[in-house]
């Protein structure tokens, strides 16, 4: 698989990698940990997916715990990117960006993901009670400390569809300007997909110009870009679709000459190449800097989801691409 590299630090890792979400939180049989999704991981590892997403809160913890026990067998093949800052409580989720809270998180990451350093530790949310310079702080401390190797902020609202007029959200922009100041972004993660591309505003160059790598997260649009998706067939309650505005019956079918657009283009490619693999490459496509995070909890679409490096739109593909309607639906 073709790679690409991450911050000024060169940090190198596959063009695609493997959003472990889904394999202990927000999608249905999530919950359904096990052999099924250690196999997942280890074969997006042998496919080159080698940065591995997660977050102490998916789960909570067990996502950590699930990727700690590949790590434990094959550190050296993974680059592992885990996050702090939200705790999930019984009605809500919080934010927590205490310097003390912060330090003690990344202890406890540590010992479930079984290794002595975090490749990329990233602030999931900053925490409006604390100046996030002191939050970013003490993740600079743990870096000073050998704990972690670099950091990086997932945006807090970069979403919007692909000719919206509403503009990157002003708060991401600021946050990184004034962690910047404190010690190096080496990543950002964002929201980027063929119907939801927002990012292309203004997160995307801002990480261009300054060397950022850009974690493209939900790449393909919560499933709904992989053709794969029936209107009406409902979701489970567990799953975060059943509540989603552009997930109901009447926006699915809205939504499909999207969908069908992808297929035209997969066409041309070969019988072999999917929408999936198509809408992967579309954001592959979006500068040298951005890595795709599709998630996902099968082998089969592992393996498919990192294929999709080696798939080389054309001129041609990307302007088709770019005149496909817009997405209906409220995406928020």
């Amino acid at each position: 698989m073709e790679r690409r590299t991450i911050g000024a630090g060169a940090l190198a890792v596959g063009a695609v990698g493997l959003g472990c979400m889904p394999m202990s939180w927000a999608y249905s049989g999530s919950r359904q940990r096990g052999e099924a999704s250690l196999r997942t991981v280890h074969r997006a590892l042998d496919a080159g997916s080698t940065l591995l997403d997660t977050a102490d809160m998916y789960g909570p913890f067990t996502n950590e715990l699930l990727v700690g026990r590949v790590l434990k067998e094959r550190r050296a093949d993974a680059f592992v990117s885990t996050k702090v800052g939200l705790l999930v409580g019984e009605q809500h989720i919080v934010a927590n960006g205490r310097p003390g809270y912060v330090k003690r998180a990344c202890d406890a990451s540590l010992r479930r993901l079984q290794t002595d350093v975090i490749d990329l530790y990233q602030l999931h949310r900053a925490d409006p009670e604390i100046p996030v310079e002191e939050t970013w702080g003490a993740m600079a401390e743990l870096v000073r400390a050998g704990k972690v190797r670099a950091l990086g902020l997932c945006a807090v609202g970069a979403r919007g569809g692909r000719r919206s007029g509403g503009g990157m959200h002003d708060a991401t922009l600021r946050q990184l300007q004034r962690v910047q100041q404190v010690f190096p972004v080496a990543a950002v993660e964002a929201e980027l997909s063929v119907w939801s591309a927002e990012a292309l505003r203004a997160l995307l160059p801002w990480c261009e110009a300054r060397g950022v790598g850009f974690l493209a997260a939900m790449p393909l649009g919560n499933g709904f870009l992989t053709g794969t998706l029936t209107p009406g067939e409902g979701f489970e309650p567990d799953d975060v679709r059943a509540r989603h505005p552009r997930f109901t019956a009447e926006m699915m079918a809205a939504n499909q000459p999207i969908v069908a657009g992808l297929r035209r283009v997969a066409r041309r490619h070969g019988e072999h190449v999917t929408p999936a693999q198509v809408a992967l490459a579309w954001v592959l496509a979006q500068g040298r800097h951005v890595i795709a995070l599709p998630g996902t909890k099968q082998e089969r679409w592992a393996v498919e989801n990192a294929a999709a490096s080696g798939v080389r739109l054309t001129g041609e593909d990307l302007t088709e691409i770019s005149r496909l309607p817009p997405a209906q639906g409220s995406w928020d």
